[in-house]
């Protein structure tokens, strides 16, 4: 998959904003420890996002999307 096929908005619903950060999750009930999930946040919903994951112990890390590449 190259770059311009990742997604790039937010992931919260109804947001179109371009999205500036990576949330990486996982559920430690159904995933091994070292999988993560993301989800993508504006600056507008990085906030409640992580809340929302964290309320939940799912938040693992949050970096800058897009993540600088190694």
């Amino acid at each position: 998959m190259t770059d311009e096929a990742l997604p790039s908005t937010c992931s919260a619903r109804g947001c179109g904003n371009p999205a500036t950060w990576a949330l990486l999750w996982n559920n430690p009930k159904i995933h091994t420890p070292d999988r993560r999930k993301t989800w993508l946040a504006c600056d507008e919903h990085k906030q409640s996002l992580s809340d929302f994951l964290g309320a939940r112990s799912f938040l693992r890390e949050v970096e800058a999307f897009p993540a600088p590449k190694a």
